[in-house]
């Protein structure tokens, strides 16, 4: 039977109940040759011997609806405050050795550079090689590594261990996979540069590689029309609270969070890893920035109950709220930094 790519998690919709809801049993069915119903009462009788999962309620033709453990939330935002901006990293290199080639096109080279720190990100070492030689501006003005572009690959394959691109060289390593991708996005419309280094490679691994990026001033509009502007306003805001939160007498502290708001959240966060390794699987960034999207999104409506009110005292509530800002605030800068771009503390 084969299995989904990937199980799609939500806010239950109408007629649902608990915090998440997925039709993973539905999209079993027909493999499994079973009626979706019967699959989620299987998949039911797994779910609710785990011991993050207080309740699993079957609806509709087949749809999973889960209730977590108060804990389940509290445990997400705690591994997020502990690895900080490597939360969805592996935890060790040893994935593949892969030589990235592009055309010496301005889009395929961001591309390619923001691929190859994801890759790294997993485990993955990673070499670009561009066919023919890139303008010199592209790195000092798009922050892209040139340092081996244009060169053959050496005689190991690729240098660079996870970490800065451009690292060190790579010693031999047989037993690794070796891979050789090239990357291919559609030729943007316009020039980017003019867009400056974070609005520009935005502009260019926001959309999909098989759509033309359109480079307009949009790019650089500060409104909510502009999803950049409000990945990066999402997380000044956790920054500030955090400011403002110490000049109240009080610091974040990982616990459950029960607001409705927040249950979009932490579904978001707790999703980091899986986007983070597609990214690399396929080669996709723009996944990843319509992710950091969702997660801006699900952060913003928050964040106005995260502080006390008036005379109000800062509870427990208070704190959890504060840490589930604090960790959604670490998941955009590290989802940024993985795609080149800056997350200001202030904008």
């Amino acid at each position: 039977m084969s299995v989904p790519e990937r199980a799609v998690v939500t806010v239950p919709g109408p007629g649902g109940c608990g915090d998440y809801a997925t039709n993973i049993a539905l999209q079993l069915a027909g493999a499994a040759g079973q009626p979706p119903l019967r699959v989620a009462e299987i998949l039911r009788s797994r779910l609710v011997d785990e011991p993050s999962v207080s309740d699993v309620v079957v609806t509709g033709p087949g749809f999973l609806n889960l209730s977590l453990q108060g804990a389940a939330s509290a445990g997400i935002v705690d591994e997020i405050l502990r690895r900080g901006l490597r939360y969805g990293h592996a935890d060790a290199a040893g994935g593949s050795v892969v030589r990235l080639r592009c055309a010496a096109d301005v889009r395929a080279v961001v591309v390619a550079d923001s691929v190859a720190r994801v890759l790294r990100s997993q485990g993955d070492s990673v070499r670009i090689t561009c066919d023919g030689r890139p303008a010199p501006e592209w790195g000092s003005l798009l922050g892209v590594d040139l340092e081996d572009s244009g060169a053959p690959p050496g005689p190991t394959g690729l240098p660079g261990l996870p970490g800065a691109p451009g690292q060190g060289g790579l010693p031999d390593v047989p037993d690794l996979p070796h891979l050789d991708v090239t990357v291919r996005p559609v030729p943007a419309s316009g020039d980017p540069l003019p867009l400056g280094r974070d609005a520009a490679r935005w502009a260019l691994l926001h959309p999909a590689g098989h759509d033309r990026p359109h480079i307009t001033g949009d790019h650089l509009v500060q409104r909510e029309s502009n999803p950049l502007f409000r990945v990066r306003y999402a997380h000044a805001r956790t920054r500030a609270l955090l400011h403002n939160a110490a000049d109240l007498g009080f610091q974040s502290e990982p616990g459950p969070v029960h607001d409705s708001d927040a249950t979009a959240l932490v579904a978001a966060l707790g999703d980091h890893p899986r986007v983070l390794a597609a990214a690399a699987s396929h080669r996709t960034p723009d996944r990843l920035a319509r992710h950091l999207v969702s997660v801006a999104d699900a952060t913003l409506p928050l964040l106005p109950a995260v502080l006390p009110l008036g005379e109000e005292k800062p509870s427990a509530a208070h704190r959890a709220r504060l840490a589930l800002a604090e960790a959604a605030g670490t998941v955009l800068a590290g989802g940024l930094s993985l795609l080149g771009i800056d997350a200001p503390h202030h904008l």
